[in-house]
């Protein structure tokens, strides 16, 4: 599973009472063997939204990799996290910019006499204001505006996080090409399959949703961009089957899934 859980709702923006609980009870719902999550959150031991407590008590993937990206106030930690039912023998980084909360992990896990590299990856994402979504809104429903500053902020905004994905981008792909085992890739990409992140990262490898999904994939939920952006791509030892998206609007993102089956 691939699941951007946006904090956990921490800050309650989706406004309905229990949305941590229910994004909890989908993942012990579907109890992957091996589990990405972008945006994850978790505070300390005293607190109510100790996630990495909670979910280490139900689930039976509790081997972790999780990569903290920022701190609030001393107790809310913000990054990635891979969970594994098997063994993690070993695992890294590759911290994208100091002043951004993007970041890509991997881990090394012992499947039986195997070894599979599994890359957790959070690409940068667009950051559009409340201001910016109303003007994209305002577009779709064909109300007339006159805010010609707001969409070259717009425009700004897509060309900054589209260079700084590339960069991103090549960095991630270089080292999976130099990955001396299999390769699962997760990940919130930000971009569509269409899109050069998109086509770099998933260079010699299978797309999970291509080879057993069907329809359109969307997997953001939110009002710009809709589109499939993310994603479990993996190594040609792997055949992938019963891709689902999960269409459960808990986060900004559906949880996707699948299974991987060696060949």
């Amino acid at each position: 599973m691939s699941y951007n859980v946006r904090l956990f709702d921490l800050y309650d923006w989706s406004h309905t009472k229990g949305t941590r609980n229910k994004m909890l009870e989908l993942i012990n719902f579907e109890s992957p063997d091996i589990m990405c999550l972008q945006e994850f959150s978790t505070s300390d031991s005293s607190s109510q939204f100790n996630n990495l407590d909670t979910l280490l008590q139900f689930q039976k993937a509790k081997n972790t990799h999780i990569e903290y990206t920022s701190t609030f106030r001393k107790k809310n930690k913000y990054g990635v996290a891979i969970f594994s039912a098997y063994p993690i023998i070993a695992n890294g980084k590759m911290i994208f910019d100091s002043k951004s909360n993007n970041v890509c992990i991997y881990s090394d896990i012992k499947i039986n006499k195997d070894t599979v590299r599994v890359y957790n990856v959070h690409f940068q994402s667009i950051h559009f204001g409340n201001d910016d979504y109303k003007f994209v809104d305002d577009i779709m429903h064909n109300k007339e505006t006159e805010e010609l500053g707001k969409s070259k902020s717009i425009l700004k905004r897509l060309k900054d996080a589209f260079i700084k994905r590339s960069v991103q981008t090549e960095l991630v792909a270089e080292h999976i090409s130099k990955s001396p085992y299999p390769v699962i890739v997760c990940g919130d990409f930000n971009d569509p399959p269409a899109s050069y992140t998109y086509h770099t990262i998933s260079k010699n490898l299978s797309d999970s949703f291509i080879e057993s999904g069907n329809g359109f994939g969307r997997s953001y939920t939110g009002k710009f961009p809709s589109f499939r952006i993310d994603y479990i791509l993996h190594s040609s030892q792997y055949k992938a089957y019963d891709f689902r998206t999960v269409r459960e609007e808990l986060s900004d993102h559906f949880p996707v899934c699948c299974y991987l089956e060696k060949k």
